[in-house]
C-alpha cells in the first residue's frame, strides 16, 4: 500500500487587523522530506510580521544546509537575542517528516502544545518549552517519532490556543481530532478547516490574535510519484482597481 503526507495550513489574522504575525513557511530537506516552520511574533504588528518573517527565513535556509532543526532553533533564537538585545520574543515551531530517517521529527520552542495522533491514541506533547530570543542559548524541545500511516500532528499558534478563554471556554483539539479521525479519513486540509472554524466559532468570528493551523497526515495514496502543493490565498480585487 502507498501513502502520501499531506500538509496543511489554515489561518487567519487578528480581527480588523490587515498584518498578521503569524508566518509559516517550507523547504525540501537534502536528505529527503520536507520541513514546516511556523513562527508567531506574538502580536499583529508590522514589526512582528517582519520579526516573523526573519526568522521563518534563517531556519529554512539552515536546514536546507543541511542543518538540523534543533541547531537551526538554537542558530535563530541566538540571532533574535543579539539583534534586539534580548527586548523580543517569538514562538517558533518545526515539524519535519524525515523520510532519510522515516520519522517525524518536532521542534518546539513555544508554549503551545503539539498534538499526534497514531492509531487509537492521542498525544499531547505539552513538556515545557521557552520562546526563542529572550536569552542566550535557548533550546528546543524535540521529539521524534516512527512515520507510521494514519499519523496525524497538528500544530498551531496561541491565537487558537485561547481561543474562547474569554467566555471561559477552550477548544477542545483532542476531542475534535478524535472525533475527526474515527468517523471518516479526513485529509489534512479537511482537519486544519475544521479545527479553525471551531476556533472562530468560540470567538465569535472576532479573534482577538492571529490564528495558524498545520496539520500533517500520512494517507493512503495510489503512488503516481508526482508531488503536488496547493495554495489559496484570499484576496479584494476591489483593493488594487482604480
Amino acid at each position: 500500500m502507498d501513502y502520501e503526507i499531506q500538509i496543511a495550513v489554515s489561518k487567519t489574522n487578528k480581527f480588523q487587523s490587515p498584518q498578521g504575525g503569524d508566518v509559516i513557511e517550507t523547504i525540501e530537506r537534502p536528505s529527503g522530506g520536507i520541513s514546516i516552520v511556523m513562527v508567531d511574533g506574538r502580536s499583529s504588528s508590522h514589526e512582528a510580521k517582519q520579526i516573523a518573517g526573519r526568522i521563518a527565513r534563517q531556519v529554512i535556509s539552515l536546514i536546507a544546509d543541511g542543518v538540523r532543526d534543533g541547531a537551526a532553533a538554537r542558530a535563530a533564537s541566538d540571532q533574535l537575542f543579539t539583534d534586539r538585545d534580548g527586548n523580543a520574543a517569538a514562538d517558533l515551531s518545526i515539524l519535519s517528516p524525515d523520510l532519510q530517517t522515516g520519522t517525524i521529527v518536532i521542534s518546539r520552542n513555544s508554549p503551545t502544545p503539539i498534538f499526534v495522533a497514531q492509531g487509537d491514541r492521542i498525544e499531547c506533547i505539552d513538556n515545557e518549552s521557552p520562546s526563542i530570543g529572550t536569552s542566550r542559548n535557548i533550546k528546543p524541545s524535540i521529539t521524534e517519532i516512527s512515520l507510521l500511516p494514519g499519523s496525524t500532528v497538528v500544530m498551531y499558534t496561541d491565537g487558537v490556543l485561547n481561543a474562547g478563554r474569554s467566555i471561559g471556554i477552550g477548544l477542545d483539539i483532542c476531542t475534535l481530532l478524535e472525533a475527526l479521525l474515527d468517523e471518516q479519513e479526513p485529509t489534512a486540509q479537511e482537519i486544519a478547516d475544521t479545527l479553525l472554524q471551531e476556533a472562530l466559532r468560540l470567538e465569535n468570528s472576532t479573534p482577538q490574535d492571529d490564528m495558524s493551523i498545520v496539520v500533517l497526515h500520512l494517507s493512503h495514496h495510489m503512488n503516481d510519484h508526482v508531488r503536488r502543493m496547493t495554495i489559496r490565498l484570499p484576496v479584494e480585487i476591489s483593493d488594487y482597481s482604480d
